[in-house]
């Protein structure tokens, strides 16, 4: 696993995803399937971006502006308001459906269909859980550049790396699912895949 995704991971801890189950009304085991599907999402979504000139700079002007790492100081509270619905803070950091609208574009609400399929839940939830999640990616992404003095561009690469797969993984796993969605053409959705690789192949590609 990459260490920008054991970072995400780490940043979530227990307690948070008991949390998320709390609010969601959703059974641990299948919360922390969705939120590392849901990373796995957001990465590979990332990744996309910055695969052009204009994409990276536009996304690094992003985390200057508005993603300095700060969202992650109070994760719990973030939680309990992004959640509960509480729009009065509801800054350009905070705004998890503009982030997802612009990194996963008109494939948004396929990927949410297929993250409620891994992880066993409800599609509304997952939506729910990419828009929460999406301002902490960003977040941890901006902590990351300012706290090591990371340049742009060493930055880009390292999302590049972590939101694809790797050659041997490219049929298998989560990551290989949604960077195969995210490249379509058209507008259809990727069940088959996921059907055909079987809950075994796609959870292994999350917590190996």
């Amino acid at each position: 696993m990459n260490d920008l995704m054991e970072l995400l991971q780490s940043q979530m801890g227990g307690d948070l995803t008991q949390a998320l189950s709390k609010q969601l009304n959703t059974e641990p085991e299948k919360t922390e399937v969705a939120v590392q599907s849901a990373f796995s999402a957001i990465l590979s979504g990332l990744s996309k971006n910055v695969a052009t000139e204009q994409g990276a700079q536009s996304f690094l002007g992003a985390l200057d502006r508005d993603h300095d790492g700060s969202i992650l100081n109070d994760l719990t509270g973030f939680l309990g308001g992004a959640i509960g619905g509480n729009s009065s803070n509801n800054t350009s950091m905070l705004n998890g459906a503009g982030i997802l609208n612009h990194v996963l574009g008109s494939r948004q609400n396929n990927i949410i269909e297929t993250i409620a399929k891994v992880a066993g839940i409800d599609s509304s939830k997952s939506g729910q859980l990419l828009v929460t999640l999406a301002p902490m990616v960003m977040g941890l992404l901006g902590k990351i550049k300012n706290t090591n003095s990371m340049s742009g561009g060493s930055l880009v690469d390292l999302i590049s790396k972590s939101g694809q797969p790797q050659p041997e993984q490219k049929q298998s796993g989560i990551l290989g699912v949604f960077s195969k969605m995210l490249d379509q053409d058209g507008d259809g959705n990727v069940m088959d895949d996921i059907a055909g690789m079987g809950m075994k192949s796609i959870l292994g590609g999350l917590f190996k």
